[in-house]
């Protein structure tokens, strides 16, 4: 176990705005306030979740589970709903073995994909 005391020196991990990656999610405790970023590969709404959203997003080490509760995808609709890359910040949760992250705010990065692009083109 870490020791997060002031004693102890910094945090070992990225505060938001910063982003974690999917790998560095064992290392701040449960409740952490954080921020990741990613494709999103999957969105659920399942009939029986009263309205919450799952959402998977992928980068370059892993997997990261969001749970989006109602309230807020009505107030990020438009970035859950179109944006093919997030940047999600919210508290994590850790429970059974399990991490998600509990989503508090969610902004749509799409447009950093086209930089990408740009870049990785080569010249003509």
């Amino acid at each position: 176990m870490t020791d997060l005391s002031p004693e102890a020196g910094p945090a070992r991990w990225a505060r938001p705005p910063s982003c974690l990656t999917a790998a560095e999610l064992e290392l701040p405790p449960s409740g952490a306030r954080i921020a990741v970023a990613g494709l999103v590969l999957v969105r659920q709404r399942p009939g029986t979740a009263k309205g919450v959203i799952f959402l998977t997003l992928e980068d370059e080490t892993g997997v990261v589970n969001v749970i989006v509760w109602k309230k807020l995808y009505e107030r990020f609709r438009r970035a859950v709903i179109a944006g093919r890359c997030l940047r999600v910040t919210g508290r994590l949760q850790r429970e059974g073995g399990i991490t998600h992250v509990i989503a508090e705010e969610i902004e749509d990065i799409s447009w950093m994909l086209d930089g990408l692009l740009r870049t990785a083109a080569p010249d003509p």
